[in-house]
């Protein structure tokens, strides 16, 4: 919200009361029955590192890294876990000596059945909602999201 003045508007300051109340919310939605309700046969790092290669496909281990955005060491630590359960497998990259992470047949049905069953959940939440409000809650996520990632690079490494 914007306060008009004498020479224009002025963004609101925001309270810490309110940034408290939006850090309650987003700490809520990373709650473990939100993202990873009863039934799911993945865990949270499997489902996400499949989500990866389904929509980048075949992966290094370093763009895992930069796309994750964790340390390399857990990486590491959850392909060896998902090679161990038989969701990925590594290729050789042509022409290179650097290995590629692959989802397998099997992982790829299991990311499948967790996304469906997430997907009725949210699916179920978001109609209590309507399509209007969930357009506008869209429109300023992407927002939320994109200023959160204008104020990291600004802020430059800690």
């Amino acid at each position: 919200m914007t306060t008009a003045t004498g020479g224009g508007t002025v963004p609101e300051e925001i309270s810490e009361d309110l940034l408290k109340d939006i850090g309650g919310e987003v700490l809520r939605l990373g709650r473990p029955t939100v993202v990873a309700p009863a039934g799911l046969e993945l865990d949270r790092s499997a489902f996400r590192l499949l989500w990866i290669l389904r929509d980048e496909g075949p992966s290094t281990i370093g763009r895992l890294v930069e796309v994750l955005q964790v340390e390399q060491s857990t990486v590491s630590r959850q392909v060896k876990s998902a090679l161990e359960h038989g969701l990925v497998v590594f290729e050789m990259q042509s022409g290179s000596r650097s290995k590629l992470v692959r989802s397998t047949d099997a992982g790829e049905e299991a990311f499948r059945r967790d996304l469906d069953r997430r997907g009725e959940i949210f699916r179920t939440a978001l109609e209590t909602l309507g399509a209007d409000r969930v357009r506008r809650l869209a429109a300023d996520l992407n927002q939320l999201n994109d200023a959160l990632e204008a104020a990291h690079e600004a802020a430059g490494p800690s």
